[in-house]
């Protein structure tokens, strides 16, 4: 007998993929790659903060861009790298992934997120972690001023928008060549995640550099990376917060909705 052909809302739910043990074992590698990320990129922030450098925003981007391509490289051949809600969501509007998938590759990023924030909170000391907020994601903090204590970051409608246009620049500008088979073919797999990590330093370089204000870590870009530290700190790491969610979001629809209109098969002329 023949097997009958899943509907399409059948693959949108996937719902097998709930009891698949594929997938939860490349959950796993999400689980422990975003924390990693979390661990080892706060950990950057810090210290380059710390460093009281000329050029932290620089050299912030490139260390961020050298660690996302290794954890990239370390997570794809078992879950697909996503390590990021941000992936996760695109390749769920662009029916890459089920929602069932989607949903435990995102829960797990977020408690990879909290994880690598623990593990932070672990090995360094409380003058450190209250200073520098854990290396998580703000609009604004509270600082001494002439008059007492003052509010200094960037507003909640330019964050939002930096989260939406960084976010949807990321996906079209080196997502897209990880979605894409004929590019991810003609590129290479490892030139492909060098070329995502360039892009998110970059991203990270502009978003901070552009509005230099103090007290804005810049674009977040990560939704798991701004949970963890908010969940492990607390305090000021939640103003703003759903910012750091509902950008990355919009730029997965405004995405999705753009690769709807391109055409899958291009054809070349040199």
């Amino acid at each position: 007998m023949e097997k009958q052909k899943p509907t399409i809302l059948g693959e949108i739910l996937g719902l097998e993929d709930l009891f698949s043990p594929t997938v939860w074992r490349a959950s796993v590698a999400e689980l422990v790659g975003t924390a990693a990320l979390v661990f080892t990129l706060d950990t950057i922030i810090i210290s380059t903060i710390q460093m009281e450098t000329r050029t932290p925003n620089l050299i912030l981007s490139v260390l961020a861009a050298i660690i996302i391509t290794i954890l990239i490289l370390a997570t794809f051949p078992i879950s697909g790298g996503h390590i990021n809600p941000l992936v996760t969501f695109a390749a769920l509007l662009t029916r890459l992934i089920s929602l069932s998938k989607a949903i435990i590759y995102i829960l797990v990023q977020c408690a990879g997120g909290v994880f690598g924030a623990l593990a932070l909170k672990a090995v360094v000391d409380g003058e450190i972690e209250k200073t520098f907020s854990l290396g998580g994601c703000t609009l604004t903090v509270v600082a001494p001023g002439p008059n007492g204590l003052t509010v200094t970051g960037l507003e909640t409608g330019q964050a939002l928008w930096l989260e939406i246009i960084c976010g949807f620049v990321f996906l079209f500008a080196s997502g897209w060549m990880a979605f894409d088979q004929r590019q991810a073919k003609a590129l290479g797999r490892v030139n492909v995640f060098i070329i995502i990590g360039v892009v998110l330093g970059l991203l990270v370089f502009i978003s901070t550099t552009v509005t230099a204000t103090k007290g804005y870590a810049g674009a977040g870009l990560n939704p798991a990376r701004c949970l963890g530290p908010a969940i492990v700190r607390g305090g000021h790491l939640w103003d703003g917060h759903w910012v750091f969610w509902v950008g990355p979001a919009i730029a997965c629809v405004a995405f999705a909705l753009y690769t709807k209109l391109i055409p899958h098969q291009l054809s070349y002329t040199i």
